[in-house]
């Protein structure tokens, strides 16, 4: 073959390649082109729209709809998202400057646009906290309630601004044809709440809360009676109660508060495995026979004194299982007596004591309190504490007659002892040195000298987290802490035993230093 002839072959060969390029090159364009057109046609990865409406449920309500504006297949899922919890905060209107009106406005489309997107979708939660700037019209909380309130639901909230308890009543109708069978968690705030005789539209109701809730003991009644899955059961401000009847049949209920209920004049419960009873308010006809469950009362007096007379003579006959009892009084006028009654079962003591400055006058001895501690055989922990402005008793140091004894009690189950906002009160000395000496097994006697009126508790003081500054505290109180920094020395560490740890809370060096 000639010069020529190769040439052409080459020439040929080159053709032929270069054709056969093409065609990959158009193979693999048509491919991606087929990906593209698949994916514009589901805009999203291949997943179930089961999986998406978990994956959203999974979700806060911010984010879900932060999602569903960028994503096509989270904008289907955001429709069914089972869990609403609407308020200023997950709304986002406390980031705009605008005034109040602009942001009721705003408030109020956006639920209602939310919800009418939810509408027949399967709503689980409802959580509806109206901020008190937001003034809705009732017609728009009954449209949305209706909405979201289908069989199914499990937990409805919903939180009113103030005084909307004289203006709306929430509407019982929408929890017929089983639509409030489904729930378990009902709160109610400032609004009325008023359930016909008969009512049993709520079967696997837990947990119920009303605070500022208008209802009577009657409808209240009729409302529980048949509630036979309710374990927690707390009522606030409830201004129309005038006794409150739990019957027997409430098998489950283990929980109770009521707290600052002004009409209330009796409580009568019968449910036999009631376990914890909080009460806070005016003194009533309490009765608690068939709880013979209890093991925990926490109870306050807010207006009448004596609070700790009335635990000591009533209490151990009523709840003989109770283990753990809170008393807290802001008046103690009468020394607390010596009773013949036991609290057999009772391990843990709390007592608070503050308020008022006749809570603390002289007519009170805190050696009286040696009463609990021998009316309770089995107790281990004892903690007392004192919030005072002004200590009035009359100090150990001014006294120079010896420190009272009470021969023949012996405490001998008591392992923990703590006195916070310790003074310098002879009574409370003698309180603390009777402890040392009749507490066989006393492992632990802390007394902190300053105690913070706004806490539950002692105070951190910065000498000790070496940073920022303690509570404020007033000078006189300051000047009492340091003598009863002094008392302690004088008296008390000397009849320490060796098997007793002695924890003292002293003033601290740098903002309660004497200047």
């Amino acid at each position: 073959m000639g010069l020529l002839g190769l040439k052409r072959l080459m020439s040929k060969q080159r053709e032929r390649n270069r054709r056969r390029q093409m065609q990959i090159r158009n193979q693999m364009t048509t491919k991606v082109s087929r990906k593209k057109a698949k994916r514009s046609r589901y805009s999203g990865s291949n997943l179930h729209e089961d999986i998406w409406c978990h994956i959203c449920s999974r979700m806060s309500l911010k984010d879900a709809a932060s999602s569903a504006c960028v994503s096509r297949a989270f904008l289907c899922s955001w429709r069914c998202h089972p869990n609403l919890n609407f308020s200023a905060e997950t709304l986002c209107l406390k980031r705009n400057a605008s005034g109040k009106r602009d942001k009721a406005r705003r408030f109020i489309m956006r639920v209602d646009q939310i919800l009418k997107n939810h509408s027949g979708t399967g709503v689980k939660t409802l959580n509806l906290g109206v901020p008190d700037y937001c003034k809705v019209d009732t017609s728009y909380l009954n449209r949305w309630l209706q909405i979201a309130i289908t069989p199914g639901i499990e937990e409805v909230t919903l939180f009113l601004p103030e005084d909307y308890k004289t203006k709306y009543t929430f509407p019982c109708s929408l929890l017929f044809g089983g639509c409030g069978n489904s729930i378990q968690y009902l709160r109610l705030a400032e609004c009325a709440f008023r359930p016909p005789v008969g009512f049993n539209c709520l079967r696997s109701l837990a947990k119920l809360h009303l605070y500022e809730v208008f209802i009577t003991g009657e409808e209240l009644e009729s409302l529980i009676t048949n509630c036979f899955a309710l374990e927690h059961l707390q009522l606030m401000c409830c201004g129309e109660l005038v006794s409150l009847k739990i019957p027997f049949l409430l098998e489950r209920l283990s929980f109770l508060r009521v707290s600052e209920c002004d009409m209330l004049q009796a409580i009568e419960s019968k449910a036999p495995n009631l376990i914890a009873f909080k009460f806070y308010g005016d003194p009533v006809d309490l009765s608690l026979g068939e709880s013979s469950q209890m093991k925990k009362l926490d109870i306050e007096f807010s207006k009448k004194p004596n609070s700790l007379s009335y635990a000591i003579t009533r209490l151990p006959s009523t709840l003989p299982n109770i283990e753990t009892l809170n008393v807290t009084s802001a008046v103690e006028r009468v020394n607390t007596p010596m009773v013949a009654d036991k609290f057999l079962n009772l391990k843990y003591l709390g007592i608070y004591l503050g308020g008022d400055y006749e809570a603390f006058s002289p007519a009170y001895d805190y050696l009286s309190l040696v009463s609990f501690l021998d009316a309770s055989p089995a107790l281990e922990t004892f903690i007392l504490t004192v919030n005072q402005d002004v200590m009035k008793h009359d100090s150990v140091f001014g006294d120079a007659s010896h420190l009272r004894q009470i021969p023949g009690h012996k405490h001998d189950r008591l392992r923990k002892v703590q006195i916070n906002g310790f003074c310098s009160a002879k009574s409370m000395v003698e309180l603390a040195c009777h402890i040392l000496e009749n507490a066989s097994l006393l492992e632990s006697l802390t007394v902190d000298t300053i105690v913070d009126s706004h806490s539950d508790g002692d105070v951190s003081r910065c000498s000790v987290r070496k940073k920022g500054r303690c509570s404020l505290v007033a000078r006189n109180m300051i000047m009492e802490a340091h003598k009863a920094l002094r008392a302690v020395n004088r008296y008390m560490v000397g009849r320490v035993p060796a098997s007793v740890k002695l924890n003292v809370g002293e003033p601290c060096s740098r903002c309660h230093a004497i200047v």
